[in-house]
């Protein structure tokens, strides 16, 4: 008797959509999303897709139309209600194109609740594509099977960050002239809300230091003897608050 298939088949598309799914909804998949379902991944009629809404979570759908331009799928079940996200921010100082898109994929991967890019003296870049940022994190999300998407801000000066923290929130800063120990500090904080600041390619100016010391919310923090590019630093550092204070 042969084995009954997987439902859904371990080879369907995931996508997320801007529509907040129900059963029984039809759905209408337009541009490049609808391009990787009919050219890529050839779908037809009575095929399942894997769709996510970044609200109620993860559904199973079947094709019900390919057209040249739009896909359209309805809407069967509820496989996964969207997934629960540490209370954690990563805020990263912008880098050079490549290794800014390395951060935004791997903090999605990582399980960050929110992604809030910053400029500061030494940034070498100070403008960020939100649209082509914001397909990176969804990809990422896409890939690993990930019900839930990272908000993902417009970039602020450090002054207006530290001028506008919440009173509640401990403010974890990467100092590479030296802090607590941060397995340390974030075992201390376990369960309350927090984030994670890194800095730019040429670290943090004298002032800007200052600043980030002198804010209540801060606390300095050490990720050991060695000097690490700016895209590591952000990466080990929410790897080791999940590892420690998240959900792994």
């Amino acid at each position: 008797m042969p084995a009954t298939p997987a439902w859904p088949p371990k080879s369907a598309p995931r996508l997320f959509v801007a529509d907040v799914l129900s059963a029984g909804l039809a759905v209408r998949i337009e541009g490049n999303p609808a391009h990787y379902l009919a050219r890529v991944m050839r779908v037809a009629p009575g095929d399942v897709v894997i769709l996510c809404d970044d609200v109620t979570g993860e559904w199973a759908a079947r094709v019900s139309d390919v057209g040249k331009r739009d896909v359209v799928v309805e809407i069967a079940e509820l496989l996964r209600p969207r997934e629960a996200v540490p209370d954690l921010w990563l805020c990263p100082a912008l880098l050079k194109k490549d290794r800014f898109d390395l951060i935004l994929e791997k903090a999605t991967e990582l399980g960050t609740a929110r992604i809030q890019p910053l400029i500061t003296r030494r940034c070498v870049a100070d403008k960020l594509n939100l649209e082509r940022a914001r397909a990176i994190t969804t990809e990422a999300a896409e890939q690993c099977a990930r019900t839930a998407l990272p908000e993902l801000n417009e970039p602020v000066k450090l002054d207006a960050l530290l001028a506008g923290w919440p009173e509640d929130r401990a403010l974890f800063f990467a100092d590479e002239n030296g802090g607590e120990p941060a397995a340390q500090a974030f075992a201390a904080s376990k369960g309350s809300p927090a984030a994670i600041l890194t800095g730019p390619e040429g670290g943090f100016d004298d002032a800007e230091r200052a600043a980030i010391r002198a804010h209540p919310q801060a606390r300095p923090i050490t990720l050991g003897p060695r000097i690490l590019r700016g895209e590591t630093a952000a990466i080990a550092a929410l790897a080791a608050w999940m590892a420690i204070s998240g959900d792994w």
